[in-house]
């Protein structure tokens, strides 16, 4: 087996100190051109390589950022994910991944195992069926700071990266209205989940500055599941104030709920027509696209989300009187041109 090197040989061999070795090989200033020149060429001559958890261990860091998604497979966490990757790699940082699929079981125990590997800092996209936080609060008190992008819980102490979901569903019902849709319904994500809070806000917004009345009915609630949001659907198409329009959670929920209607001998975008959320390239290539999709820029989010955790990892840790960072990003209608004819 080779040898391995380490400080203390290459110091024998230099006969110098190991601190001196050490200072050296970080281009401290203490140390003079030409011990620091002497140390480097021999570190080089040797192959040494750093011992890293030493380092880790000295700098109480291990450069490691865990990062929680819901599912890899969905377009837009895996491009948030590019946005985290990109700013973490470009500052030394490598990222240590997990799925949720949606299990509030499966991310309390990610949640764990990101703690027992010591990671630096955790950013996280919440599951759908999240309603207790205590696991993140467990986790902050061993010193590692938590960033929620995207699904982000309803807390007000926490560090946030948030696309305005009101502004964008009120982008949404008045592109339809001005299209010379009436009749608007809404497919919606879990009631518990803020983001559909927000889309409820922003429909009832809309409603405001029209002087229109709000119908509860023609809001549905469903679980994104494809037979939820063909249920949802059917129950839209089946009102006695039957929408010609139709808002979807996101792109996901549009390709189930536009084969739900055209199941039903609807034609899309002429008998119902839809707009959804995320804007994932998906859209220009379904059967059924939607006219619109509100861009919620993914990339940006989780660029932001690794940007919030830099400034947190310079903070001092030993910092009580912690300020809470929320970065709000604004959306942007798309209108899909192949749609329309």
């Amino acid at each position: 087996m080779e040898k391995v090197i380490t400080i203390k040989e290459i110091a024998k061999r230099l006969n110098i100190s190991p601190s001196s070795v050490s200072r050296a090989l970080s281009n401290h200033k203490s140390i003079g051109l030409k011990t620091k020149t002497d140390v480097q060429r021999l570190a080089k001559e040797l192959n040494y390589e750093p011992n890293q958890t030493a380092i880790f261990f000295q700098q109480r860091k291990t450069f490691t950022i865990g990062v929680i998604l819901p599912s890899l497979s969905e377009e837009f966490f895996s491009s948030a994910i590019s946005g985290i990757e990109d700013l973490a790699n470009e500052n030394k940082y490598t990222v240590l991944m997990g799925q949720s699929h949606d299990d509030v079981e499966r991310e309390k125990q990610l949640v764990d195992t990101m703690k027992n590997h010591r990671v630096d800092g955790l950013i996280i996209s919440i599951s759908k069926n999240t309603e207790d936080y205590s696991h993140f609060e467990a986790i902050k008190k061993f010193g590692i700071p938590v960033v929620f992008f995207d699904r982000v819980p309803d807390l007000k102490d926490i560090h946030y990266v948030w696309c305005n979901i009101i502004s964008g569903t009120t982008q949404a019902y008045n592109f339809l209205k001005e299209l010379g849709h009436q009749s608007i319904g809404m497919i919606n994500g879990p009631t518990n989940l803020l983001a559909s809070k927000e889309r409820v806000e922003g429909y009832k917004n809309a409603l405001i500055q029209s002087n229109l009345n709000f119908d509860p009915s023609l809001i549905v609630s469903c679980n994104l599941s494809t037979k939820d949001v063909f249920k949802a659907t059917e129950e839209l198409l089946n009102n006695t104030n039957k929408p010609t329009a139709i808002i979807a959670f996101n792109d996901y929920v549009l390709l189930d709920a536009a084969k739900a209607a055209a199941k039903m001998k609807l034609k899309i975008n002429k008998d119902i027509s839809f707009v959804s959320f995320a804007h994932l390239p998906i859209c220009h290539y379904a059967a059924h696209p939607p006219l619109a999709s509100v861009d919620q820029f993914s990339y940006k989010q989780g660029k932001s989300a690794m940007e919030i955790m830099l400034q947190l990892l310079a903070k001092d840790r030993n910092e009580n009187n912690e300020s809470y960072i929320k970065i709000i990003i604004e959306p942007k209608l798309i209108v899909l041109d192949n749609t329309i004819d």
